[in-house]
């Protein structure tokens, strides 16, 4: 069994590797004269601003060796049951492939012909997606990223048990002209199940028949049944699906019907193809690899207790908050696999803000406090709007930002340039 090597595991901070790893990091430099550049699934992700040497890389492989990645890799992508926890795999990768497993390739083509059939007869003009967590945020980014200009249906999200989330997300709706979607994998969350009761009310107290009105997505579809949902409008996911990974699963069907399955499809291709390349890239090529490593050197060894998310496009908002919970949420612990503690500090807080409202909010913070954060910058080369000088702006104000916290300004710079200001020699 290759999770026999997980069990084997010595604690992190006991290895040599580790050891080797953290004193490579430490008497590393960033290079400022020579660029690294990953290609990885259609991004280009420069990692130029992070510590780097051939002694450095030569360490990653080793430590990684150490902690037997390339087996535990396999065993993630062949559905071992590496969630220890509970006793299950985090199959995820198995909903993106292009022909997976026969009742989720089943389960793929129920959620396209709803959407199909939905869209050709024109109904339901409103969609209220009922779900938390892991299954509202991949949703919400979806939606947002694809439809940010508009479509002739509209979503709403009903997430907090706030009643005004749940009276926010109906009010004005026709009951008669509106599907909710419920999305929780036990169906037995608190927060959804309360939001789901109180949508079935504002149904029936409009003589609609609400099991003709909502849907389920759910890894307990007999609790779904059970509480009300006819079995044909119950669109199943497996417990081997992580919420935080459950937008590639029937959960995305509300962003289906908002942007449509073409979105949907081309983020499964898009998702297939980071796979295969976390799957086969060697390590000192791999994007998702040496991003995590940039990460483990940054708050692990260099102590950085948060990590800054820059988006440079304002359908991205929702990227921010996805990432908290997909890594937060993950990262969050402080215990190994095997129950003990672990020595060295975990999961960075992951924050942000669009650019470049975010640099008019707390770069200051950035880039003069006394703490500071590594900042991730994400931004499209090319616009696919029709505002051209609108995305020159944006793409100076992404890199002179990266361009200011990488280099930073030495103090007798900062005087010449106050000074060429006409501010007089004391102040400046």
């Amino acid at each position: 069994m290759k999770l026999d090597a997980l069990k084997q595991l010595k604690p992190l901070d006991e290895l040599p590797q580790w050891v080797h790893f953290k004193d490579c990091v430490l008497n590393s430099e960033i290079n400022h004269e020579q660029t690294k550049i990953l290609q990885a699934a259609g991004l280009n992700v420069d990692l130029s601003a992070q510590r780097r040497s051939e002694q450095l890389d030569q360490s990653i492989c080793e430590l990684l060796e150490a902690r037997q990645l390339t087996v535990l890799k396999q065993a993630l992508f062949e559905g071992e049951h590496i969630n220890t926890t509970e006793d299950r795999a985090a199959w995820h990768t198995m909903l993106r492939k292009p022909q997976p497993l026969v009742e989720v390739q089943s389960e793929r083509l129920r959620v396209q012909e709803l959407v199909r059939r939905i869209d050709n007869d024109r109904r339901w003009r409103n969609i209220v997606h009922i779900g938390i967590g892991g299954s509202d945020w991949g949703v919400r980014l979806a939606t947002q990223a694809f439809g940010y200009a508009g479509s002739w249906r509209q979503i709403r999200f009903v997430s907090n048990i706030d009643g005004h989330a749940i009276e926010g997300g109906l009010a004005g709706l026709d009951p008669h002209d509106t599907l909710v979607v419920v999305a929780t994998k036990s169906f037995r969350t608190a927060e959804t199940m309360e939001n789901a009761a109180r949508a079935r009310e504002w149904f029936e107290s409009a003589g609609v028949n609400a099991g003709n009105n909502m849907i389920a997505v759910t890894a307990n579809p007999e609790a779904a049944k059970d509480w009300g949902i006819p079995i044909h409008n119950i669109y199943r996911f497996w417990d081997w699906v992580g919420g935080r990974f459950s937008l590639w699963s029937a959960v995305g069907v509300a962003a289906g019907l908002t942007v449509g399955s073409r979105v949907l499809a081309g983020l499964q291709s898009g998702a297939h193809a980071m796979d295969q390349h976390f799957l086969n890239t060697p390590i000192e090529d791999n994007a998702p690899i040496q991003l995590a490593m940039a990460e483990i050197a940054n708050r692990s060894i260099l102590g950085y207790g948060s990590r800054n998310l820059a988006v440079y496009d304002s359908r991205l908002s929702y990227l921010i908050p996805y990432l908290q919970q997909l890594e937060m949420e993950s990262l969050g612990k402080s215990v190994d696999h095997q129950g003990r503690p672990i020595n060295v500090p975990t999961g960075p807080v992951v924050w942000g803000m669009p650019g470049t409202d975010a640099q008019h909010t707390f770069f200051q913070w950035l880039h003069q406090g006394s703490e500071g954060a590594p900042v991730d910058f994400i931004v499209c080369k090319e616009a696919d709007h029709q505002w051209q000088s609108h995305h020159k702006q944006l793409l100076a104000h992404c890199l002179a930002q990266r361009q200011a916290l990488l280099y930073g300004k030495s103090a007798e710079q900062a005087e010449a340039e106050n000074l060429a200001k006409g501010m007089d020699a004391e102040k400046a």
